[in-house]
């Protein structure tokens, strides 16, 4: 499913030592055996996550983030826009919401960039994700796989 340069690309961020964080490694997991689909697990640290995405288009992060909604709440965010104001975006202190920041403003954005945050309902340490963030794990899956295969139909030349 290549569509530019190194083609798309999920990346898991989080830790899985820390209960829901591990979320977006689960995603990858899920995700590894995908055809023409490259994955990779990160800690969030934002000069790794530039350098992962470098030459991939699409690109789709997943990470357990904080609004304050209800645990297991999907987030999906296009972070070609400005990311809303108000959220934890990372459990890690710096990381997505700066990288993507600093991609922007060095303009290396990858020309898709879509978040997918999990609404954690625990960050404590274990590796046990919780039940309500395990009933999200297929939705996220199956709305990553949407989202990849709208931004393959879209690079494909009309016929």
């Amino acid at each position: 499913m290549p569509i530019t340069g190194k083609g798309p690309l999920v990346i898991g961020i989080g830790n899985p030592w820390r209960g829901d964080d591990g979320i977006g490694h689960a995603v990858v997991d899920a995700l590894a055996d995908t055809p023409g689909l490259a994955t990779a697990k990160s800690h969030g640290e934002p000069a790794e996550l530039m350098e992962l995405w470098q030459g991939h288009d699409p690109v789709i992060l997943v990470d357990a983030i904080v609004t304050g909604a209800a645990p297991g709440t999907l987030h999906r965010l296009d972070a070609r826009e400005p990311l809303p104001r108000g959220a934890r975006y990372s459990s890690h202190g710096i990381g997505l919401a700066e990288a993507v920041e600093l991609a922007r403003s060095l303009g290396e954005l990858p020309e898709t960039l879509i978040v997918h945050g999990i609404e954690p309902a625990r960050l404590e340490d274990g590796a046990c994700l919780s039940p309500e963030t395990l009933d999200t794990l297929a939705r996220v899956v199956t709305r990553i796989t949407e989202d990849l295969d709208e931004a393959v139909s879209r690079s494909r030349p009309a016929p």
